[in-house]
């Protein structure tokens, strides 16, 4: 004997099964306003009150009943039924609900008023005109609990990069709180600046950045343009202006701010380039970043965050993280730049997967140019062939 078994969204219950009027504070009253029902029995007019229901969002908290379908007033046509009534509800009304989201947003502003005097505020009218209703075309970038669109704000159009944190996570607040704070102490050439910001208790968090036009030099170094199978090869003199531009970002976060800041997630897609003509290399996205008390005295967090491929050792292992641990992240990232590989593709051949095990025996084992010849992207050798012998041409005319 087979088992018919359907799920169904009932919202709300007393306007989709039969003409019943609930009682005031019973388990079926207006309160309780979201339902799952488990039909276990073939046929009868429960059937079709369930697969009638229109599916709704719901909340996350539950209450379980389990009772026969005659309690409903409903009629089974002599068929033995049960129905589980799983109660969705928050049981937080909205008034309740509203007030406590008033609260959180003024413990919030009060948390960012030291710095927030310094910066833009944006009302989230003039975010939403900014990235027109943020457009899947102005879609910059993702993390894992954030959007970046592309926008222009003010008078004078001017671009900008608009961070949208992720309303479902409860660790936006803090987040968004931590890194408006710590990028908006930030003053240097090689960190992309924070503008401003927009609090809007029904919409959600913002954070304003200055637009860099160039791209990440995750695009630049890896990626691939449309219609061309073989990527375009980032210049050698691009790549020593990042490695240069980088190393300063970091050494300024370490030793240059009265707190030492700890990145936790320097990648080439957190690196922007303003342009290839004049390459000026910048680090952004400080999601991850926090305080410490002093460069090399670690400290121990909860949870590991990051990108694999980037942690070290000791952060991924321990959860460990000082200053050595953006170190080791710009290692990687030089690497990445000496190589035009990635920290982890698993389609290279066994025991070269992981960029950092296959370089180190290299960079410790070995001197002189052999070693080098190894580590240095493929790519480059045909354009440093080709700029050698442009210039070493025997007629002047000829030379590049």
């Amino acid at each position: 004997m087979g088992l018919n078994f359907r799920l169904s969204c009932v919202f709300p219950l007393d306007k989709r099964i039969g003409d019943q009027t609930p009682e005031k504070g019973g388990p079926y009253s207006e309160n309780n306003r979201g339902w799952l029902l488990a039909e276990t029995a073939g046929g009868g007019d429960c059937g079709a009150a369930v697969n009638s229901a229109e599916p709704q969002s719901v909340h996350s908290s539950f209450r379980f009943s389990l009772l026969g379908l005659d309690s409903l007033g409903m009629n089974t046509a002599g068929a033995p039924a049960t129905v589980l009534m799983v109660n969705l509800d928050s049981g937080l009304d909205e008034s309740h609900s509203r007030e406590l989201q008033w609260k959180k947003i003024e413990s919030l502003q009060r948390s960012i008023s030291p710095v927030a005097s310094n910066l833009i505020r944006f009302s989230y009218p003039e975010i939403l005109s900014a990235t027109c209703n943020f457009s899947k075309g102005r879609v910059l970038g993702r993390g894992a609990f954030s959007c970046i669109f592309r926008g222009k704000v003010g008078f004078m159009r001017k671009v900008v990069a608009v961070k949208r944190l992720d309303m479902d996570n409860k660790e936006s607040p803090k987040s968004f709180c931590r890194e408006l704070m710590i990028a908006s102490s930030l003053h240097n050439p090689h960190v992309v600046p924070l503008l401003g910001f927009c609090i809007d208790s029904d919409e959600g968090l913002f954070l304003v950045y200055k637009y860099v036009a160039g791209g990440s030099l995750e695009r630049l170094l890896h990626g691939r343009k449309k219609g061309k199978k073989i990527p375009p090869v980032l210049p050698w003199s691009v790549r020593y202006h990042v490695a240069v531009g980088i190393g300063e970002a970091t050494r300024y976060l370490h030793n240059g701010t009265e707190m030492c800041v700890v990145h936790r997630d320097i990648k080439p897609s957190n690196i922007l380039i303003s342009s290839k003509r004049k390459p000026l290399a910048l680090l952004c996205d400080f999601g991850l970043a926090s305080w410490i008390a002093a460069p090399s005295v670690p400290f121990l967090c909860k949870t590991v965050k990051g990108t694999f491929g980037y942690l070290s050792p000791e952060y991924f292992q321990h959860g460990k993280i000082s200053d050595k641990t953006d170190v080791y992240a710009f290692g990687v990232v030089l690497l990445e730049l000496l190589t035009g590989r990635k920290p982890i593709e698993a389609k290279r051949p066994s025991g070269k997967e992981n960029l950092v095990q296959w370089a180190k025996p290299l960079l410790l084992l070995q001197k002189g140019s052999d070693a080098v010849q190894k580590l240095l992207d493929p790519r480059l050798n045909s354009i440093l062939e080709t700029c050698a012998k442009s210039c070493a041409r025997f007629r002047l005319q000829k030379r590049a």
